[in-house]
């Protein structure tokens, strides 16, 4: 695989977070998706199966590892997108295919029969994965997300907040789903990718040598929540 991207993760509190935001917008271009106040909704349904493999994968920290999910950028629910991100060798690739909202209901309720006859490869990936895997939609994560970018190396740097999970709801589609926080107050990730290297620039706007890369996961903290 070629054009894989490094991804750093951090846990930072609202006092970080609020001097990151603004060091960043100071220097960075914001993202495009963002609304009048900065941020932009992302909602995820995650793929597992009964054996919690994708979960387990995660918090036994295996190096090559893939999980597919559906998800929306923004308020609207209906630019839905499948998506498979992969590791291997500590780099992450992400892929990605549009779903019709009569695809996604498909997806929610577990039918696969009509993929081979939409001709996509992505989709005949997770049909495969849903057959010999028994992956079904399993979790809902849902928060804000603050997005910065720069154009050397390709770099962008999120602020992820108000994490909150959808427990065992796979309702994807509802815009007024019950979600339960999934972490302190004003706890957020900052997530920090690029592809073949980090900008000094950047580097010393995130303080990345200050902090710890840690093995933040979205999903499994709303596995776990509760």
């Amino acid at each position: 695989m070629e054009g894989g991207r490094s991804e750093l993760k951090h846990w930072i509190g609202p006092a970080d977070a609020a001097a990151l935001r603004h060091r960043l917008s100071a220097v960075l271009r914001r993202d495009g998706h963002a609304g009048p106040d900065g941020t932009y909704r992302i909602r995820s349904l995650y793929f597992d199966n009964y054996q919690d493999e994708v979960l387990r994968e995660k918090l036994d920290g295996v190096a090559d590892r893939d999980k597919y999910r559906i998800r929306v950028y923004g308020e609207s629910l209906d630019a839905i997108r499948l998506e498979k991100k992969s590791k291997r060798g500590g780099l992450g690739w992400k892929r990605s295919a549009w779903l019709s909202r009569t695809e996604c209901e498909a997806l929610l309720a577990g039918r696969i029969d009509w993929i081979p006859a939409r001709g996509d490869a992505l989709l005949d990936e997770l049909r495969r994965e849903m057959l010999a895997r028994m992956l079904r939609p399993r979790t809902i994560v849902e928060y804000r997300r603050e997005a910065f970018v720069h154009p050397a190396g390709n770099v962008r740097v999120t602020i992820d907040s108000d994490v909150r999970s959808g427990l065992f709801s796979t309702d994807f589609l509802n815009p007024d789903l019950p979600l339960l926080p999934a972490c302190a107050p004003g706890e957020s990730v900052l997530e920090v990718k690029y592809d073949a290297f980090l900008p000094a620039l950047v580097r010393d706007l995130v303080q990345v040598g200050d902090r710890q890369s840690s093995a933040v996961s979205k999903y499994a903290l709303c596995r776990t929540v509760g």
